[in-house]
């Protein structure tokens, strides 16, 4: 039996309306200079403007951060720890997608421990430094970031994807509030919710999983397979919407315990050369992921479908991929590398980028750049 050591480092809140409560629960970490991150749409959204009353309504002061995109670079997130810096701010809000709480946390590393965000490359670099409180309020069910001490933050020079970590960097309390997604257009609900699928798949089957982290990917793949088409067609639907929500968090706590695997490493190159939206990059290799580990990790394979009350047949691991192409194409998601606009002849590049991605190492069948290429090439065209 695996072994592990979990210690609960978020307190989660989940409650529809929930976003009323976000100024208390800042006056409970003590806070009283608040730096609200929060990305363009979300502010559009209105949203941006009811955490502010929120908080404002508890006695704090507020400062807006909005100055970064879907993918943060190490320069956006200098700029937000530099206006918090001259700000005094004292807890940190990220509200909104991934990129916001990934903002959020890359803002408090700088804050707490100075330098650029390169160094906080891995795992473990504040060495004990002193943080902000801080909260995550997601508005799509997608990245789980809130559940994560992780902070995804593209380097300024390179593009690559940096995994900053550390313990410190976890949110103190992860606010989920079902009717925050509501307005999400369906693309995004259709890309941020595949994404969050293809946690609950990896992380099923990493070689990082213990008991404990099984126990999140189960209900989170559940929860998700089971409502992704249910959003899509009547996305006022409040019951999937928070479906959705907690099953994206789920995964996120998993994630944190038990990692990543090679559909992941073979995604991060596609946005970091060719600016590919990290969910449509997904959508195309996870289910080629999925063919490609079946001679490791068929039996498991075999135990979603029957969570999800598929029947796994005599190829579970061609079952599962089957199923999510099929709902990648509900997602409106291309279906191959060509249609999304990679040429052959890049592959090989990709293909030794993909190798030496972090997360591959924890892929179930043992992971370099050959089985990157090969992913490659089956996603190439449908």
């Amino acid at each position: 039996m695996a072994s592990f050591d979990y210690t609960p480092r978020t307190r989660t809140v989940f409650e529809a309306g929930g976003l009323e409560r976000l100024g208390l629960l800042a006056r409970e970490l003590g806070g009283r200079r608040a730096l609200l991150a929060c990305d363009a749409g979300v502010r559009d959204a209105g949203y941006g403007d009811r955490a502010a009353a929120s908080l404002r309504s508890a006695g704090l002061q507020i400062t807006a951060f909005h100055d970064f995109d879907s993918n943060p670079r190490g320069e956006m997130v200098a700029r937000g720890a530099e206006l918090a810096r001259r700000e005094q701010s004292d807890i940190l809000i990220g509200l909104g997608g991934g990129s916001s709480m990934d903002c959020a946390k890359g803002i408090n590393f700088l804050l707490s421990g100075g330098g650029e965000m390169r160094d906080y490359w891995g795992w473990g670099k504040l060495q004990g430094a002193r943080t902000l409180p801080s909260i995550g309020v997601p508005t799509t069910a997608g990245t789980g970031s809130e559940a994560q001490s992780y902070a995804l933050i593209s380097d300024t020079e390179s593009h690559a994807k940096m995994a900053c970590g550390d313990p410190g960097a976890a949110f103190r309390i992860a606010l989920l509030d079902p009717e925050l997604t509501l307005t999400q257009p369906a693309r995004v609900a259709a890309v941020a919710g595949y994404d969050a699928l293809s946690h609950a798949v990896e992380t099923w089957v990493t070689t990082k999983r213990t008991p404990f982290s099984e126990l999140f990917s189960r209900e989170a793949w559940r929860l998700l397979q089971g409502h992704y088409e249910r959003v899509l067609a009547a996305p006022g639907d409040l019951e999937a919407r928070g479906a959705m929500l907690l099953g994206a968090h789920y995964a996120g706590i998993a994630i944190e315990n038990s990692m990543l695997g090679a559909t992941h490493a073979c995604a991060n190159p596609l946005t970091a050369r060719h600016g590919t939206e990290h969910g449509i990059a997904i959508g195309v290799l996870l289910p080629h992921v999925a063919r490609w580990n079946a001679g490791v990790a068929a039996p498991r394979y075999a135990e979603l479908l029957e969570i999800a009350g598929l029947d796994a047949g005599k190829k579970p691991a061609e079952r599962l991929a089957s199923r999510l192409e099929e709902l990648a194409r509900v997602g409106g998601l291309p279906g191959s590398l060509a249609a999304a606009g990679i040429e052959r002849s890049e592959l090989p590049a990709l293909a030794d980028d993909a190798a030496r991605q972090w997360t591959g190492r924890f892929n179930p069948r043992p992971f370099d750049a050959q089985g990157a290429l090969e992913v490659y090439e089956w996603a190439f065209s449908e």
